[in-house]
């Protein structure tokens, strides 16, 4: 029998996965998956620290955007008139 492969981004069920669906939201998705498929070809994550950094700066600079934008949001505390 055959199974699909866990990296296949085609199968539906990645459609109902709340990670993935959290991940692509991030704009890092493709990164993600740069690390999952360097993990099943190397089976070593020492071997996949270039794909892993990729992915953790594309992360934080997602996070910290969202910061800025809820920093923006918010209104000013300082002023009253």
């Amino acid at each position: 029998m055959s199974y699909p492969s866990p990296h296949d981004r085609s199968r539906k069920d990645d459609e109902d996965d709340p990670v993935e669906q959290m991940i692509s939201r991030t704009g890092c998705a493709e990164l993600h998956y740069a690390v999952q498929e360097c993990m099943a070809e190397h089976q070593d994550w020492r071997a996949c620290q270039k794909h892993v950094q990729s992915f953790k700066d594309c992360m934080t600079n997602f996070q910290n955007t969202q910061k800025e934008r809820r920093k923006a949001q918010l209104p000013s505390s300082g002023s009253s008139s």
